[in-house]
């Protein structure tokens, strides 16, 4: 991870970087990489943890992630939404993963900016690296993945996904 952080510049001095945790290992490996990078990194940097609560009538158990977030003195917000609500109730989406996608993101974005964070980190791993890739390939017909730093104009962010680095010599995977 450190190695795509300085090989991509994904973190510069002064930023604040604010973690997607949905609470998966992903963004929970994640978080843990971050935090510790955020010891020795020569790149001073603040970091906080982001959780889009989507209002589901079944209240989430957020305590854990919490305790985490304590133990590794990283601020965690919780953003409550009515976004569940919104696509089984109100829109009654049957094929809801695409809008309700759209909307955590939006979320997560609004809630970084308010936390006057100007990166959003997500934890990605290869596998979502050729999942990413295959679905561009047949439902789009385009060749196409996301790359390691992404500017967002419209949210002014940075997005940043330093799990997916994988070194060219590396070809176990090709």
């Amino acid at each position: 991870m450190r190695r795509a952080v300085d090989d991509y510049q994904m973190i510069k001095d002064g930023d604040k970087v604010a973690v997607g945790v949905s609470g998966g290992k992903d963004s929970l490996t994640l978080l843990c990489a971050l935090a510790d990078l955020r010891r020795f990194y020569p790149q001073k940097f603040d970091l906080c943890a982001i959780t889009v609560d989507m209002g589901f009538s079944t209240p989430m158990d957020f305590s854990a992630i919490q305790a985490l977030c304590d133990r590794l003195e990283v601020p965690y917000h919780i953003t409550k939404t009515e976004i569940a609500k919104i696509i089984f109730d109100v829109r009654k989406e049957s094929n809801p993963c695409s809008l309700c996608a759209k909307m955590r993101r939006g979320v997560l974005h609004n809630t970084a900016k308010e936390l006057g964070c100007n990166r959003v980190a997500l934890g990605h791993h290869f596998d979502d690296v050729v999942d990413t890739f295959m679905l561009n390939l047949f439902f789009e017909g385009r060749l196409g993945c996301f790359q390691p730093v992404t500017y967002l104009s419209r949210a002014d962010l940075h997005l940043i996904r330093p799990m997916i680095y994988m070194p060219e010599k590396d070809v176990r995977y090709f």
